[in-house]
């Protein structure tokens, strides 16, 4: 049977794209994690700086709308001395009628070095990845209900860092699976890292129907996908992507799948809460959980500038 090379590994093995968490090894993951721990003091420095990506150029490609994804990646290259173009894809030449590759070849001339993409088609990445030069890298910054694999390592970073390790832990992932890229990434990291017990929580309606093979536990009930909980993402309700009622209305969502500090309790007394962001208040979340002793939402957000900076400095060091 001929076996089909992963697109993000070279011939060695090495990572040269970051499209998804899917098909990486433990050992990889490890080293992005490993790695990104070194990151982490840069924020501590009255120089915020390390020269890895001097003289190098990061395009950041957001056919989406993004904040703090497109943000903590300019943050994250600027801190690896990369020189950073951050483009408004409303006003270019894609908006205009130009293909996906024409846009990237055209930028490809202008001596990218790494492109960092989100877009609203799953595989977007994926088909740039397979028409850039051997030195060109790219990252994944989410594709449709894909992926978003730095959102997942940023989590599997934020877990271990809290809890250590991975082999004793239960993890509950609640909320709007259905259409959320970054429960997929995060299922397919924490079974490779060797989570024994991964709970996808929701109702039925947001609870996409093939998740069996992926090796988790379906629960149609909080108080079940948390009991005994180590750790508990709350994923972000997505209005922008649901067509027709999948749900009678937010206030119901909450009153069933809403994460309040009475609810929590049912989770371990030293459970900590996670959200990818940006957080509905009262939808997915109160803000009494939010703002509380368990949340480590904030550190998500520091931690996930040196992940992203472990991977641009990963696969920067790589030729395809």
């Amino acid at each position: 049977m001929l076996r089909v090379r992963n697109p993000q590994l070279n011939k060695h093995g090495e990572l040269v794209h970051l499209l998804s968490t899917e098909g990486l090894s433990k050992a990889l993951l490890t080293q992005i994690l490993d790695t990104a721990a070194n990151f982490v003091s840069v924020s501590d420095r009255e120089v915020k700086k390390v020269p890895l990506l001097r003289g190098k150029s990061v395009f950041n490609l957001f056919f989406e709308n993004s904040t703090r994804t497109r943000t903590t990646f300019e943050i994250a290259a600027t801190r690896l001395s990369a020189d950073v173009i951050n483009l408004d894809i409303s006003r270019s030449s894609a908006a205009k009628g130009e293909s996906l590759l024409d846009t990237i070849a055209n930028l490809s001339a202008m001596a990218a070095d790494i492109f960092v993409v989100r877009h609203s088609e799953s595989g977007a990445p994926y088909l740039i990845a397979q028409h850039v030069a051997p030195h060109v890298h790219v990252i994944n910054a989410g594709d449709g209900r894909h992926a978003h694999p730095t959102q997942g390592l940023l989590d599997m970073y934020t877990i271990r860092h809290y809890k250590k390790d991975f082999s004793n832990l239960t993890v509950a992932i609640v909320g709007d699976v259905l259409h959320s890229r970054v429960a997929r990434s995060d299922i397919h990291a924490l079974t490779t890292l060797g989570c024994p017990e991964v709970r996808v929580v929701g109702p039925k309606t947001l609870v996409p129907t093939d998740l069996a093979p992926m090796g988790v536990r379906v629960c149609h009930t909080l108080e079940e996908g948390i009991k005994g909980a180590d750790v508990v993402i709350m994923l972000r309700l997505q209005n922008e992507r649901m067509s027709g009622a999948l749900l009678p209305s937010s206030q119901e969502f909450f009153q069933s799948f809403g994460l309040t500090p009475e609810k929590l309790a049912w989770a371990k007394p030293d459970a900590i809460v996670m959200h990818p962001g940006p957080i509905n208040r009262g939808v997915e979340i109160d803000s009494a959980v939010v703002d509380g002793g368990q949340s480590v939402i904030l550190p998500q957000v520091t931690f996930g500038i040196a992940v992203r900076m472990a991977v641009m400095g990963i696969v920067a060091g790589n030729e395809a």
